[in-house]
């Protein structure tokens, strides 16, 4: 894929990336670390145990969401880098346009994602 080609999607990559960094920032409360969060959130000692637990286990997981969406991203952006964006990990077929759109940071073309997906869909 051409540099010329490849704008709109460093771009969106970029956009995103940042907006997920921004979000990230905004849920910590600024430049706060993730363990400061975690304390203030969960040092209601007149709380209930089983909610403290439930939110304890929410913002444990909207972090492994966060962190993996960020990492997805950064795959994408070094796959550009590397010249092999837009090509399936899994059969090297260049992706269509529209798989990129929908999903810059897709690492499958549309056929082996889902192949990929119900394998793991047994687990």
């Amino acid at each position: 894929m051409t540099q010329t080609k490849l704008q709109p999607y460093l771009q969106t990559l970029m956009q995103m990336r940042q907006d997920l960094l921004a979000r990230i920032a905004q849920q910590r409360g600024g430049q706060v670390s993730r363990a400061d969060v975690a304390f203030a959130h969960f040092d209601h000692t007149q709380d209930d145990p089983g909610e403290i637990n439930t939110e304890r286990d929410i913002e444990f997981a909207i972090n492994e969401n966060e962190t993996a969406q960020l990492q997805s991203i950064d795959e994408a952006l070094k796959r550009i880098t590397q010249g092999v964006y837009g090509l399936c990990e899994e059969c090297g077929v260049s992706m269509p346009r529209e798989r990129l759109l929908a999903a810059p940071q897709a690492t499958r073309c549309l056929a082996c994602q889902t192949i990929f997906e119900t394998a793991h869909a047994a687990h």
